[in-house]
């Protein structure tokens, strides 16, 4: 399973994370998208290492407040779901 993510993620664009934004009621500014993408392209291998200590919470200075709220309520979501595969 690592490879499949670890395979689309070196193929992720800004506009993959604007567009899943999108989709789920997120509507990042600029410095929004570009805060959030550069973080995933840069820290989604430590997360998968150990997601139990990510703290979500210490990224809500990036967003406003309106969507860090959705932002923790869909990254809670995918958390549930997939956790167990991790």
């Amino acid at each position: 399973m690592y490879n499949i993510i670890e395979r689309y993620m070196s193929m992720m664009s800004i506009e993959d994370v604007s567009n899943f934004a999108t989709k789920k009621g997120v509507n990042l500014s600029n410095q929004e998208l570009e805060f959030t993408y550069n973080f995933i392209k840069k820290n989604w291998q430590d997360y998968f290492k150990n997601p139990k200590v990510f703290d979500i919470d210490r990224y809500k200075n990036n967003y406003t407040p309106e969507n860090f709220v959705k932002i923790k309520k869909i990254f809670q979501e995918y958390y549930q779901k997939f956790n167990p595969f991790l």
